[in-house]
């Protein structure tokens, strides 16, 4: 009466491939990554430098818009145009885009007007 669980062997051939698609999906993690990493380093080497204000602040938002796109394409696999999951985190990520612009702009109105 215990749990039957069904085992499947796996051909050769199955388990290269997913042996290769393992690795160059970890590959595109690792270098995803690395991007991000000096991007991060990239906008505190600006701080540091001691740039313009009117310069850092533009540069430093556009750093972190270059890592979100990063982050949502690799990290939350939305580059994964197979995925059954993928239409769900697309309507999420839109509807959470659209109510963070209303945030943004409710809030900018708020203060400038």
């Amino acid at each position: 009466m215990g749990h039957d669980t069904q085992v499947q062997a796996k051909t050769k051939a199955q388990f290269e491939y997913e042996r290769h698609h393992n690795a160059v999906h970890m590959r595109k993690q690792v270098i995803n990554f690395a991007i991000m990493i000096f991007l991060t380093f990239l906008a505190f080497a600006v701080v540091v430098a001691d740039f313009s204000a009117y310069f850092i602040k533009p540069f430093i938002l556009l750093l972190a818009a270059v890592q979100v796109v990063l982050q949502l394409y690799s990290f939350m696999h939305m580059d994964d145009k197979k995925g059954h999951h993928i239409g769900v985190i697309q309507t999420f990520v839109w509807f959470g885009a659209v109510i963070a612009f209303t945030f943004f702009l409710t809030f900018l109105t708020i203060i400038w007007w």
